[in-house]
């Protein structure tokens, strides 16, 4: 049997609905031989999703980072999967904490937004209810959608909240540094949907190119938001590079309709992955 391999999704240690131990726990009952916790700029879960790992379960410990290219003005936000690094890596440690820092103050600014025009939502709710992990955007939806305001996350993100009207810029990672602190680190970098027209975001080929130089290990092409042909794209790109190709849910709980194993990563691209990397190994059950 093909095991079944997804490597990305989010528990409560950032924008999740579930905890580390049920996200594991759901990954095994879903038919997951191997599942990534990669919560945005945090390891936080990794602990949590080790102790809790039921049998027949491999987990690879990992996060999604906050990045931003600088070759265009304004900049773009774009997002990087780093697997396998050494949690304890100080350059990189000390980014994640400057991101996460950034993430409560622009989250505290929407919050104060949202207040000046009449919206009675609160800040230490919002801090409360993330329960200690990176807050996002995701969390202020939830409050919007337990005060009655929205009737769910998607509408939480369109344009009349955050999506646009309530939408602030977060700091986050030159994504040629992140790369090169990720591969310092011990760990494996690999472009996170690269081509999510549905975000209003395309990640143009040259960069791609010139990040496979930079160190770059693989692209996410099978993704919720991608469409066939944008999955095609990208598989055909990574072929031209010599790299990695990987399939994903992009699991967040309740946040998002996608299912765990939605999107899965062949076997070949995950022997990769594990081969390139120094900073911590996969952990499997027992």
């Amino acid at each position: 049997m093909t095991p079944a391999i997804d490597l990305h999704a989010h528990s409560t240690a950032s924008d999740g609905t579930l905890t580390p131990a049920e996200l594991v726990r759901a990954a095994a009952d879903a038919g997951l031989h191997v599942v990534a916790i990669t919560d945005h700029d945090t390891t936080g879960g990794w602990d949590a999703a080790v102790r809790a790992l039921p049998p027949g379960l491999t987990l690879v410990r990992g996060a999604e980072i906050s990045c931003r290219w600088h070759g265009v003005e304004p900049a773009v936000p774009l997002h990087l999967l780093a697997y396998l690094f050494d949690p304890g890596h100080p350059e990189l440690v000390d980014e994640l904490a400057r991101v996460r820092a950034a993430r409560e103050v622009r989250g505290e600014r929407i919050v104060r937004l949202l207040q000046a025009d009449g919206i009675d939502i609160s800040w230490s709710e919002i801090i409360t209810a993330a329960g200690g992990g990176t807050v996002g955007r995701p969390h202020i939806a939830a409050a919007l959608i337990r005060a009655g305001l929205v009737a769910s996350t998607t509408e939480a993100f369109g344009p009349d909240w955050l999506g646009e009207r309530y939408r602030l810029p977060k700091e986050d990672i030159d994504v040629f540094r992140a790369v090169e602190l990720v591969r310092a680190a011990g760990g494996v970098p690999v472009f996170a949907h690269p081509r999510a027209t549905r975000r209003g975001r395309i990640v143009p080929d040259e960069l791609i190119v010139a990040l496979a130089a930079a160190g770059l290990a693989g692209l996410e092409a099978d993704h919720e938001d991608h469409s066939p042909a944008e999955a095609a794209h990208v598989r055909a790109l990574a072929a031209e590079l010599g790299l990695l190709v990987t399939g994903s849910s992009d699991f967040h709980g309740t946040h998002k309709s996608v299912r765990l194993g939605a999107h899965t990563t062949a076997v070949e691209a995950y022997e990769r992955i594990v081969a390139q990397a120094h900073g911590v190994t996969p952990v499997a059950s027992g």
